[in-house]
């Protein structure tokens, strides 16, 4: 059966990010979209831009386009947009599949949620851009993001990455702008060699799927950069959740 594939992308990245794992969804015979948030095209000014403005464009795409039975795939940052528009979209959801993503809960920041060497790192990077954005140094993604690829391949999508609004990382969503509550089915997929966020308290398990109750929890092939390394694996296992709901 033919299935409808929103996938959302992570911080510095746009709906390009997706076309690895796009290109395999749709030679499966799916329809999918991977649309970019606001403040991270290439002619986007990202100043000002918020989370709320990130959950409404989500909410704006899938209505004007009358979307139904959706399943969504959220990575990364990409968790707190479609934190803030589950509960509008929820009628229109088939599933929301979180890839190492952060699922926000009310009064916590994406900011608040990440280890304190992080939160250091990306305040000065903040406050050295001129324009309240944060741009990862290429150690860092090279060695924490996207360590399973050659240093060449990591520099190319290094290169493509976009200045991220702070404010979409500062901002703290509302009781509404979280999955807490939101009847619609959901899973958990976790990179197995995703470095992104450190293991322990920090880690993206248990800590994230355990907010979304009792769902299922599927470690795929990768980094987090897995769809660019490892698409294919990553593909599968995304087709597999849709077709088990």
């Amino acid at each position: 059966m033919s299935e409808t594939f929103l996938l959302i992308h992570g911080a510095w990245h746009g709906g390009w990010a997706w076309q690895p794992v796009a290109a395999r969804l749709r030679a499966a015979g799916h329809r999918v979209l991977a649309p970019t948030s606001p403040g991270l095209g290439i002619d986007d000014d990202p100043r000002g831009v918020t989370l709320a403005d990130c959950a409404d464009a989500l909410v704006d795409h899938v209505e004007r386009r009358n979307l139904t039975d959706v399943t969504v795939v959220a990575h990364s940052w990409g968790g707190y947009v479609i934190g803030g528009a589950e509960r509008r979209l929820a009628r229109r959801l088939k599933q929301v599949i979180f890839y190492s993503a952060f699922v926000p809960r009310a009064g916590e920041s994406l900011r608040d949620a990440l280890p304190p060497g992080h939160r250091a790192v990306f305040d000065e990077s903040s406050r050295a851009s001129g324009d309240n954005t944060v741009t990862p140094s290429f150690e860092f993604f090279a060695s924490s993001l996207m360590q399973d690829a050659d240093k060449a391949t990591a520099r190319v999508v290094h290169q493509l990455l976009r200045p991220h609004p702070y404010r979409t990382v500062t901002d703290a969503p509302t009781a509404d702008m979280t999955p807490s509550g939101v009847d619609v089915p959901s899973a958990y997929v976790v990179g197995a060699e995703d470095h992104g966020l450190p293991p322990g308290e920090y880690g993206w398990v248990p800590r994230f799927p355990e907010r979304l109750g009792d769902v299922p929890v599927v470690r795929t092939p990768g980094s987090h950069e897995a769809l660019f390394t490892r698409p294919e694996e990553l593909s599968r296992t995304l087709l597999g959740l849709a077709n088990s709901v």
